[in-house]
This record gives C-alpha cells, sequence and structure tokens, in this order.
C-alpha cells in the first residue's frame, strides 16, 4: 500500500466482520490489482461495502415471496405465465429461473441459475463471468463459484471487475458518481454510497471535496441546474427552461463545437459550467 493501511480502519469500515481477517486478505489482493491509495481503497470499499452490508453478504439472497416475485420478476413470474406461489421462498428454484438462458447460463433445468448465482462483494453473477475470472485465478469455473464466497476469493473478483471497467481512474477523480455507474448501471443507492465514501476517505487520512453534479436539462425544466445554466448563458436566470433560454444553449452550442440540440447533457454542462 501507499499509505499506513491500519487493520484499525478496517474495523471501523467494516465493523460486521472480523477485520483481522479481511485486512490481512486485503493487503494480499488489493496492491496486485493497483488498488493502493487512499482514494482508490476508500472508493473501493465504500463501493463493496454498499453492496454486501459490510462484507457480510458473501452469496445473493434469492429469498423471495410470491408476491415479490411477482413484482420484482414480472418477466419471467406473471407476465411469463408462470404460478410466482410454486417458487414461494424456494432460493435455488428462483435462481433457476430468473438467471436461465443468459450470461452463458443453460435452461432452468440446468441448475446453473443457482450455481452461478451472484457471489462475493460486488456479486459475480453468470457463468460468463465466473469462468473469466476462474480463466485469471487458474482453477475451474465450479472452483471459482466457492472461491468467491471467501474473503480471498470475494475481494479477487471484486478486484477484477474492478480493474476490467477501469474503476480506478473514477476513485483518483473522486468520482463517485462515475464509480457506481460503471457498477451499477446507474445510480441506485448513491447517497449511501457517498456515506461511505466519504467515511472511508475519513478514516484512511484522505480528504473527500464533493463535486457539483447537474442533470441533464431541457425545454420545460425547472430548478437549479437551469438557473445555473441561464446565468452561464447571461439570459434572464429564473430557473424555467423556456424558448427563450432554448434559442441561447442552441447559440452557445454551435459557437463551442457543439451539436446544437437545445439540450443540456453532461457534455454541454461539463463545458459551459466547468463542471
Amino acid at each position: 500500500m501507499q499509505f499506513d493501511f491500519k487493520v484499525e480502519q478496517v474495523a471501523e469500515l467494516l465493523p460486521r466482520i472480523n477485520a483481522q481477517t479481511w485486512f490481512d486478505a486485503m493487503s494480499r489482493v488489493l496492491p496486485k490489482w493497483d488498488i493502493d491509495t487512499t482514494d482508490r481503497v476508500a472508493g473501493f470499499i465504500a463501493q463493496t461495502s454498499h453492496e454486501s452490508a459490510g462484507y457480510s453478504v458473501l452469496s445473493e439472497n434469492l429469498n423471495y415471496s410470491a408476491d415479490a416475485l411477482d413484482k420484482i420478476f414480472p418477466k419471467y413470474f406473471k407476465r411469463a405465465g408462470r404460478n410466482a406461489q410454486d417458487y414461494h421462498r424456494q432460493p435455488e428454484k428462483i435462481a433457476n429461473v430468473i438467471y436461465a438462458n443468459r450470461m452463458d447460463n443453460g435452461d432452468t433445468d440446468s441448475g446453473d441459475g443457482w450455481t452461478f448465482r451472484g457471489g462475493g462483494i460486488l456479486q459475480l453473477t453468470g457463468k460468463f463471468n465466473y469462468t473469466q475470472f476462474a480463466e485469471v485465478e487458474g482453477m475451474n469455473v465450479y472452483e471459482a463459484t466457492e472461491f468467491v464466497r471467501t474473503p480471498i476469493g470475494a475481494l479477487a473478483s471484486a478486484c477484477w471487475f474492478w480493474d476490467s471497467n477501469n474503476i480506478n481512474r473514477y476513485c483518483d477523480n473522486q468520482d463517485i458518481v462515475g464509480m457506481t455507474k460503471r457498477i451499477n448501471g446507474g445510480t441506485i443507492g448513491l447517497e449511501d454510497r457517498k456515506k461511505h465514501y466519504a467515511h472511508a476517505l475519513e478514516v484512511l487520512g484522505g480528504h473527500y471535496e464533493p463535486r457539483e453534479t447537474y442533470e441533464t436539462v431541457r425545454k420545460g425544466s425547472r430548478g437549479n441546474t437551469v438557473k445555473k445554466l441561464q446565468e452561464a448563458l447571461g439570459t434572464g436566470a429564473d430557473g424555467i427552461f423556456g424558448s427563450g433560454t432554448e434559442v441561447k444553449l442552441k447559440e452557445w452550442q454551435r459557437a463551442n463545437g457543439l451539436v446544437a440540440d437545445g439540450i443540456a447533457g453532461p457534455n454541454t454542462l461539463a463545458k459551459l459550467l466547468g463542471s
């Protein structure tokens, strides 16, 4: 590690697990993947802690009620004409339905859904991902399904995913939103992830400087982002995105080599607001 990493820090950040065991595993695994600075380790612990209930859950919980199955997985139950009551509180049967015929898994009778269900602190899922990870670790895919449910394996699989998605670059920029999108595909749980991240940086001796973020706005939008946009464009800053704001934005976009669509998305806002 490029900083003074201590078991006491792990104990404070992850109070639900055996700190010494996980500290030893982190000290062994994380540096191999260049997760070795305060920013990178803080980002890693914050994100993986959110995904695994503080490292206390290393195997996906699929113990859903019939009602929950119809609400959460209607594609595989209600809309598919499958009686959810037949799967009520039966995790193995549920996994074999919702993960069948995708991610290189076989059909429902193959048992692949259950075998390759989520495992580890970033919930590695699907035969394809387990196969890719197994090759890196020099083991077969079935050995990998057990390995990811151990501290070393849980960390190694998360680091493999982390490296495959180049998440260290987001850590280096303290971009918690970017990290979250690469891991989650969206920003689910962002506020909790931010809290974990700020806490992790504090405990590890770093410093978090949150960046202001803005949502995409267009004609009809209202609020603070619109107001900041209008201020930057030198138009009336009433926080209401009307025709006048749209015309001014298109003029600015054309003058700055952007697509003049009158929509303030990430590229436009980054250039205009210096965000």
